[in-house]
Parts: structure tokens; C-alpha cells; sequence
């Protein structure tokens, strides 16, 4: 029999939130993340907002040289990572260090120090000179490694990289681990930190962006007939995923057990959603089959709801194709909405705020909505504008990246 796979601590760092209690906080409010960038002097750009992590100082949490050493995304990835495993209550005196790993997930990875060490070399006159810590600031995996680092775990270590899907896929890929008993315990999750000028600037040159400088706050619109692109968040998630058998040995508390997951391909185009949903589709029902779920048994759907025109009518129709008659029944929401697209990290967040939902018996809402859109079927319960209350037994969350990366996960009570 497979391995049972459970979480047993969590972390998160976000737009409204710097930790589990202030996230839960945040998406029971309805609150939104976003406002004009403080990064740098993002006035001209066709984008000057984001959604920024707030009040937070590395410093508070790592010393100085490790610091200047370290990109924030991977900042970020620490300091979540530390938040759950303290909530993980495992002993890092007795664990068997070997038998714990780390997946992590980016889709960018050091964007911040690539940006800085480029624009720096383009002003440098002659030959230019590069940081020494350029490249291991830079990498994806170096998340991993820092964290593998502090804590002495020499289990499975890696990064996972599929745009938005990543840290979907590295909580797929660390269950797996679980299963075929490489490791018992894995800390797994994504981390970003692309507001920059290269990541504004980029994404508006795609015109993936919203433009509604004038209103930043309700800017995030999923599914509402006026969305006009994605509001670009950073931030990062943390969850320990760890065998049942070993939760249990050691008496620690389970969140919620990962019952089954999805992952393919729309094998179609780089950034466009496949026009029928076939893959989306395809990948939900792998994640139903696997955890041995029907259609009525889904409470509510965390749904990837980025806010643009196209993304949001197919992962609506795609959700309908799956569930039926059944879809009216199930709350829909996404948590986009406020804290904005965390890219790679958002898969790690949504997990999180999924898991909190079975926890607490609510389902966080879709804010700013204010106009129906006709292509989309106003009968399903988009959860609009604030949190509601219910009993909440399965929740499936879902995560996709340029590419035509589809991954879908599927959580319920132990």
C-alpha cells in the first residue's frame, strides 16, 4: 500500500501576511496586498504597482554578511522554511537528518541580483567586474541548498522550475519521495522576488500586467468582466510534508493529508491557456482519480484565477467540464485576488491557504468583484467579495505555468 502523505507544519511570508496567523488574518478580511511599488521609482512604466511583502528587514531574521550573500527570493525561502519547521515540532537533535529533504520551487529565482549585476556591468567602463556570489545568488536551487545548509538535512535536494506550476510540482514531487520511502519528512514550498524593473517591465511588454494605476487595491479582479491582467506579487510559502507513519511515531499535529495530485502538459503555446481546457481538464481528473474522491465530494476549489481575460473563462470552463452539475455546489476562489501572482511561489501559498480552509471552516474570497462577465457562468459561487463560512472536508488547489505547465492538488482532513 502506498504511503499515506500528511502536512505537519507551514510557513508563509506574503503580501498580507508575514506569517501563518497574519495570512489567515488577511484572507478571512478580504484584504488586498497590492499598492504602488517602493522598490524602486516605477513612474513611466505602463504597471507602477505590485504587490509587495511589507515591513519586512532580512536582518530581523538572517545576519548581515548572509545578507548580501543571499537574493531575497531565497531570503524569502528562509525564513518560511524556518517558520515551519518550528511549527513541524520535529527535534533536530534525534531526526535522522538523512531521511529529511528539501524541494523547492521558482520560477525566476535570483532575479533581483541578475538584474543588479547586469545594469551594473553596462555602466562599468572596460572590462567589467562581477560579483563573486553572482552566479550561487542567482541559481533556483540555491533555495534549496541554503536550507539543506542550515539544517544539516542530506535527504533529496532540488529545485523545481515550470513558471507558475513550480511549487505545485514540488510538493507533487516531494509526496512522491515520501511514497517510495526515500525520505520520511521533506520541507518543500516556492519563494519569489521578481518586483523589479526587469519583472514590471517585462510582464507589461507582454501585456500580462493590469494597467489600473489609478486603483491598485482592486486592481486583482478575477473573473470579473473588467479585468485587465494580473497584479505581480512576491513573497513565498513553506509546508512539511511528511509520512503518516512518521507523524504519528512522534505525535505531531497534521494540517491536512495530501490525497491526490495532477500534472501534465497543454503541449500548445507559450503562454495562451489550450482553448478547450482539455489539459486542465485532463489534470484535474488525474488529481480526482488519484485521491479517490467523486465530484460531490469536492468543498471548495483554490483556483489559479490570475485575473486575465483569457486564463480565467477556460479554467472556469474547464472546472464545469469536470464537476458537472456538481460544480454549483462548490465554493471557487482565488486568492489572487489579494495577495497577487506570486509566480513560482503561488502554488505554495494557495496550498497553504487551502489547507487553512479545512482548518478553519471558511472559504477565503474572490475580492473586487463588481461586474458579472457574460462568457462566464454566474451561477457558480466565485465565493465574491467576502469570506464565507462552511464545512470544508476537501478543497483541490490548482497551478499553472507558462509553457503549458497544469498541475492540480487535492487536500483533506485526517
Amino acid at each position: 500500500m502506498s504511503k499515506r502523505v500528511v502536512i505537519t507544519g507551514i510557513g508563509a511570508l506574503t503580501p498580507i501576511g508575514n506569517d501563518i496567523s497574519s495570512f489567515l488574518d488577511g484572507l478571512k478580511q478580504g484584504v488586498s496586498g497590492a499598492g504602488k511599488i517602493t522598490r524602486f521609482d516605477a513612474t513611466g512604466f505602463r504597471t507602477e504597482f505590485a504587490c509587495e511583502v511589507k515591513n519586512f528587514n532580512a536582518e530581523d531574521f538572517l545576519d548581515r554578511k548572509e545578507v548580501r550573500r543571499i537574493d531575497p527570493f531565497a531570503q524569502y525561502a528562509m525564513v518560511v522554511a524556518d517558520q515551519a519547521i518550528i511549527d513541524c515540532g520535529i527535534n533536530l537533535e534525534t531526526v535522522d537528518k538523512s531521511r529529511v529533504g528539501i524541494i523547492w520551487g521558482s520560477g525566476i529565482g535570483g532575479f533581483t541580483t541578475f538584474e543588479e549585476e547586469i545594469e551594473g556591468a553596462g555602466r562599468a567602463v572596460g572590462v567589467p567586474k562581477y560579483n563573486p556570489f553572482l552566479i550561487p545568488k542567482l541559481i533556483v536551487n540555491i533555495a534549496a541548498g541554503h536550507i539543506s545548509i542550515k539544517y544539516g538535512f542530506s535527504g533529496v535536494n532540488f529545485a523545481t522550475v515550470s513558471a507558475c506550476a513550480s511549487a505545485n510540482h514540488a510538493l507533487i514531487i516531494a509526496a512522491d519521495n515520501i511514497r517510495l520511502g526515500r525520505v520520511d519528512l521533506v520541507v518543500c514550498g516556492g519563494s519569489e522576488a521578481a518586483v523589479t524593473r526587469a519583472g514590471i517591465g517585462g510582464f507589461s511588454s507582454m501585456k500580462a500586467l493590469s494597467t489600473r494605476n489609478d486603483d491598485p487595491l482592486t486592481a486583482s479582479r478575477p473573473f470579473d468582466k473588467n479585468r485587465d491582467g494580473f497584479v505581480l506579487g512576491e513573497g513565498a510559502g513553506a509546508l512539511i510534508l511528511e509520512s503518516y507513519e512518521s507523524a504519528k511515531a512522534r505525535g505531531a499535529k497534521i494540517y491536512a493529508e495530501l490525497l491526490g495530485s495532477g500534472m501534465n502538459a497543454d503541449a500548445y503555446h507559450i503562454t495562451a491557456p489550450e482553448p478547450t481546457g482539455k489539459g486542465v481538464i485532463q489534470c484535474m481528473q488525474y488529481a480526482m482519480k488519484e485521491a479517490g474522491l467523486s465530484t460531490s465530494q469536492i468543498d471548495y476549489i483554490n483556483v489559479h484565477g490570475t485575473s486575465t481575460p483569457l486564463g480565467d473563462v477556460a479554467e472556469t470552463h474547464a472546472i464545469q467540464s469536470v464537476f458537472g452539475d456538481d460544480a454549483y455546489g462548490i465554493n471557487i476562489s482565488s486568492t489572487k485576488s489579494m495577495t497577487g501572482h506570486l509566480l513560482g511561489a503561488a502554488g505554495a501559498i494557495e496550498a497553504i491557504a487551502s489547507i487553512l480552509s479545512l482548518n478553519h471552516n471558511f472559504i477565503p474570497p474572490t475580492i473586487n468583484h463588481f461586474e458579472d462577465d457574460p462568457e462566464i457562468d454566474a451561477r457558480l459561487n466565485f465565493t465574491f467579495n467576502e469570506a464565507q463560512q462552511r464545512d470544508v472536508k476537501a478543497v483541490m488547489s490548482n497551478g499553472f505555468g507558462f509553457g503549458g505547465h497544469n498541475t492540480s492538488l487535492i487536500f483533506g482532513r485526517v
